[in-house]
């Protein structure tokens, strides 16, 4: 454990951030399962809703430092495609 005070300061910070970063990752990944089972079951129009949703929880997730920029491109890219390819 932490010897001085910078370093109890840094593990209070640590334990902080790893429960909302955490809680951004599963949030996130709420969002993909939801856009992933429209996808799946073929309905155009919800997967288009969920796909915006979706987009925006990605650029949050920028934001917050939780996923890098270019996996967040990819997600887009990919999960876009697939919204595009139902009809």
């Amino acid at each position: 454990m932490a010897n001085h005070a910078s370093a109890l300061k840094r593990a209070r910070q640590t334990e902080r951030r790893t429960v909302r970063n955490r809680a951004n990752t599963s949030s996130l990944r709420t969002q993909l399962r939801d856009l992933r089972e429209s996808i799946e079951k073929g309905d155009k129009a919800a997967a288009e809703l969920a796909y915006r949703k979706t987009v925006s929880a990605l650029d949050k997730a920028i934001q917050k430092g939780t996923l890098h920029e270019n996996t967040a491109s990819r997600y887009k890219s990919r999960l876009g495609k697939r919204v595009g390819a139902l009809k």
